[in-house]
């Protein structure tokens, strides 16, 4: 019996186990991708088509991002955080910001990307486990994944200012 290209009499209890998952996660895999290329065929011609483009992502896509993050009438006449409090008062102004706007949605994924990049980094310096399992596709997708989500919450929470700060300087440009 050779299982994942190994005879199946050599492998040890977890390896076996191992086997197995990876077994079921390539079925799992190969189902999802059968059913895209289903559906694609019953679009007709393979192509994504504009109706299922809703914000600048597909439909279905797993994002955590800003799209109706900031709703209320306050988040129109927003005081700034932060390192941008210094640039709103300049020259006498009293600046606000519209955090309903798709500028401040986009100010604050670029700052989500900014910290991502700062976690990244501080991610590469943790000394990672070596127990088995701990270091295949699946964990590191799913760390980068955490990783995602922490990097949007400390945006939306922190109060860093960046997004803020961005915003500022494009409205005036505007």
């Amino acid at each position: 019996m050779t299982i994942g290209g190994v005879n199946g009499s050599l492998l040890t209890g977890s390896e076996a186990v191992q086997s197995a998952q990876y077994k079921g996660e390539v079925s799992h895999f190969e189902d999802l991708v059968n059913s895209m290329k289903k559906s694609q065929k019953a679009s007709g011609d393979g192509v994504v088509s504009s109706s299922q483009i809703n914000n600048d992502e597909l439909n279905g896509d797993f994002t955590s991002g800003f799209s109706n993050a900031y709703v209320s009438e306050s988040d129109r006449h927003a005081r700034p955080q932060g390192a941008a409090v210094n640039q709103s008062g300049a020259h006498g102004e009293n600046r606000t910001i519209d955090k309903t706007s798709r500028l401040y949605e986009k100010s604050l994924e670029l700052e989500t990307f900014m910290v991502k990049i700062m976690l990244s980094s501080m991610r590469k310096t943790v000394n990672k486990s070596n127990l088995p399992g701990g270091d295949n596709f699946a964990s590191n997708m799913y760390e980068d994944m955490m990783y995602d989500e922490y990097a949007s919450q400390l945006t939306k929470n922190a109060g860093f200012g960046l997004a803020d700060q961005m915003y500022l300087q494009l409205d005036r440009q505007a």
